[in-house]
């Protein structure tokens, strides 16, 4: 059973909410989605709403408790999964997210307990966050691939359904759940470039982001994540240059998804898209 932030138990009465989730583990190259996460729960102050009890779906053996000291005092930080209400600025809905670690059992009770606790507030939408370790260059936009078992969401959005066989985490079981529940649903999977798969990943933490931006209609301030993976993509160059090997293979990822984009690489079609990013952020507070 979770835990709620609220003495009483009561939850509050959201607007409009949609449920974003990432999960560390499995599911997350580079952490860049568990990143995008920690972003919005940072640069919006979201403030607790629920905390699950890891001694139903964690071995602490896997992922065992830390130890730190804050004020002079010892704290004990159970590995477990903590949802969190953030409200941006602006916007005409509420968001739900929840931060976590991949459970190492009873999977279907735990998707039981966060869609219980997703039903209970309202949420209309659920949306994860995932990353996968890809044949892509570092040098390109990262990759952003959408699924959703939903016929509204497909249509609205302009995504299919998930063709994937074999394996899955977390993020898999929990919309399978979701579908089932009759709750849409909307799956986000960024891809990381597996000669650079360690943390952090700003850049495809800033392509989720963005992701979630177009689905939502929301802004979300993007802070130093820009300058971050400016000096990210810089510093995978530099270890190209030194590696030959690696530069050479760069070169070949570059050369086969430039032919792959090449039927979109019209002028048109980039005028659409800078004409939606313009429209994403025109109302976004300067930053400095």
């Amino acid at each position: 059973m979770s835990e709620r932030a609220h003495g009483d138990g009561e939850l509050p009465t959201l607007r409009d909410p949609v449920m974003l989730a990432a999960f560390e583990g499995w599911n997350d190259a580079g952490e860049a989605a568990s990143g995008a996460v920690a972003h919005m729960h940072h640069v919006w102050q979201a403030t607790p709403l629920a905390e699950f009890d890891p001694e139903q779906y964690h071995d602490f053996q896997v992922n065992r408790p830390v130890v730190s000291i804050e004020g002079g005092r010892r704290r004990l930080a159970w590995p477990t999964t903590r949802i969190y209400l953030a409200t941006p600025p602006g916007a005409d809905r509420d968001l739900v997210l929840v931060r976590g670690i991949e459970p190492s059992m009873r999977w279907r009770a735990y998707v039981s307990e966060l869609l219980g606790l997703a039903d209970e507030l309202g949420v209309n939408m659920l949306v994860t966050l995932a990353a996968l370790l890809a044949d892509v260059p570092h040098t390109r936009p990262i990759p952003v691939t959408g699924t959703s078992e939903h016929p509204d969401v497909q249509s609205r959005l302009g995504v299919e359904a998930s063709t994937y066989e074999g394996s899955t985490g977390i993020v898999g079981v929990l919309q399978d759940g979701a579908s089932a529940a009759g709750l849409p649903g909307l799956s986000l999977w960024a891809a990381v470039p597996h000669y650079v798969g360690q943390p952090p990943s700003p850049k495809a933490t800033l392509a989720l982001l963005r992701r979630v931006e177009e689905a939502l209609d929301v802004t979300v301030p993007l802070g130093d994540l820009p300058e971050d993976s400016r000096a990210w993509e810089h510093g995978v160059d530099e270890l190209a240059e030194e590696d030959g090997e690696i530069g050479a293979y760069v070169r070949q990822l570059e050369e086969a998804k430039d032919t792959a984009d090449l039927p979109e690489a019209s002028g048109e079609a980039i005028a659409r898209e800078f004409e939606r990013y313009l429209r994403r952020r025109g109302d976004e507070p300067n930053r400095g």
